[in-house]
């Protein structure tokens, strides 16, 4: 029995360390440019290996895809539709966008490229992680908006704003500079240090410059 829970335990070890491997590649690559050669390299296993646990470039890349999404939207999510303040929400979503990709910076444009060439991805992705299809949840991330922003407009706290146009804003401003890293780093003349510095002057400074500019 020992020894079973061992091989077990070495398989599911292998295959986080494929996935872990194929996460680097992908991300760094995009699927059309990763090979499984490479991927079986930087997990350090064969082919044959890693065409046993995944089958195909085609199911590794769902897996890594949905990996990678899941570290960003069950967090932004659980923000948006708690009964935190607006701008306890607005701060939280900036924390949480900022440091998780300043840890893995090429997500976003990856992320986005998977879904301008695999858009069937996104409704897979919101089912399993939430149980909901994306207009459905869509629906509750507008509808919990849209009351706060009503009781703020109603305080004179802040202008009218379309819900669409306040998350959409927010999340820009918080994936563009990640996105568009190589443009600028080079206009900015920045190097890795000088950027990880801008990013940690925007976290602190976005929240403000957001709700700033909706006040009336």
């Amino acid at each position: 029995m020992v020894k079973h829970d061992g091989k077990a335990r070495r398989d599911v070890d292998t295959e986080q360390r494929i996935l872990d491997a194929a996460h680097t590649v992908f991300v760094r690559t995009g699927t059309a440019g990763a090979r499984m050669q490479e991927i079986a390299r930087t997990a350090g296993v064969n082919s044959a290996l890693l065409h046993y646990y995944f089958r195909s470039k085609q199911r590794l890349a769902e897996a890594v895809f949905h990996r990678a999404a899941a570290q960003l939207l069950p967090a932004v999510v659980g923000v948006l539709v708690s009964e935190r303040p607006l701008s306890d929400k607005v701060k939280a979503i900036v924390e949480i966008e900022l440091d998780r990709l300043s840890r893995t910076p090429y997500l976003p444009g990856y992320i986005l490229s998977e879904l301008a060439h695999h858009p069937e991805r996104i409704t897979q992705l919101v089912s399993a992680l939430t149980g909901s299809r994306p207009e459905a949840l869509g629906r509750k991330l507008l509808r919990s908006v849209s009351e706060q922003i009503d009781v703020e407009v109603r305080a004179r706290r802040m202008r009218p704003i379309p819900p669409e146009q306040f998350l959409v804003n927010l999340l820009s401003l918080c994936i563009f500079p990640f996105a568009a890293r190589p443009m600028i780093e080079a206009l900015m003349g920045l190097d890795d240090r000088a950027f990880a510095r801008f990013i940690r002057e925007r976290r602190e400074a976005l929240p403000d410059f957001f709700l700033n500019a909706l006040r009336p």
